[in-house]
């Protein structure tokens, strides 16, 4: 786990906490079993991950794909943004953010938001 947040965990950071999504409540830094994810709701078993270039990498796409299901098998849903779009697009990522929660709410996070 970090103590300090890069620039776009930062900004995302400042758009979801205090329940500004939906009145979601957002953690940062979640541990879940052996994974610590960037951003996590559990009311909706949500976690957001934020990716750097690193994450095109052979050996991280395998890790990346590895964790991810092993949170889907814990019925929590992982959402990907990369370090660009957060800081170029925000209004675009949160919008695409909470069309996710409420287009796939029902569905996916098995509470209607």
């Amino acid at each position: 786990m970090r103590s300090s947040m890069t620039e776009p965990e930062i900004i995302l950071w400042s758009r979801i906490k205090n329940k500004q999504i939906l009145g979601l409540k957002f953690r940062r830094q979640h541990s879940i079993g052996p994974y610590i994810v960037d951003f996590y709701c559990p009311d909706i078993r949500l976690a957001i991950e934020i990716d750097g270039g690193q994450h095109n990498q052979e050996e991280n796409i395998i890790y990346d794909e590895e964790r991810t299901t092993y949170l889907n098998s814990l019925n929590i849903k992982v959402v990907r943004y990369w370090n660009n779009e957060v800081l170029k697009e925000i209004n675009n990522v949160i919008e695409d953010l909470i069309n996710k929660i409420k287009n796939e709410g029902s569905q996916v996070y098995g509470k209607i938001v």
